[in-house]
């Protein structure tokens, strides 16, 4: 079970879905109506978010908030098994 930090830990796809959609930290910032800085501190996993800033980004994606936001860790994209 976590302890400590990791239990407050919120993991993101910020960074991602912002270089899917070609967005700049700035550009999502002012749509978000934050200072940039504080998406590159989400990004980090340096600060989580307000429930209502976690709403805000994942409708800016048209996502729902599970696919920016978990407690544990996302999986590798295109990570294979064998």
């Amino acid at each position: 079970m976590p302890t400590g930090r990791d239990r407050e830990l919120v993991h993101n796809r910020i960074a991602v879905l912002r270089a899917e959609r070609g967005v700049s930290r700035r550009e999502l910032a002012t749509a978000l109506g934050v200072h940039y800085q504080t998406v590159g501190y989400l990004e980090r996993g340096e600060y989580s978010p307000s429930l209502h800033l976690a709403l805000q980004i994942a409708e800016y994606f048209q996502v729902p908030v599970e696919v920016v936001f978990s407690l544990r860790p996302f999986p590798l994209i295109g990570s294979t098994t064998s």
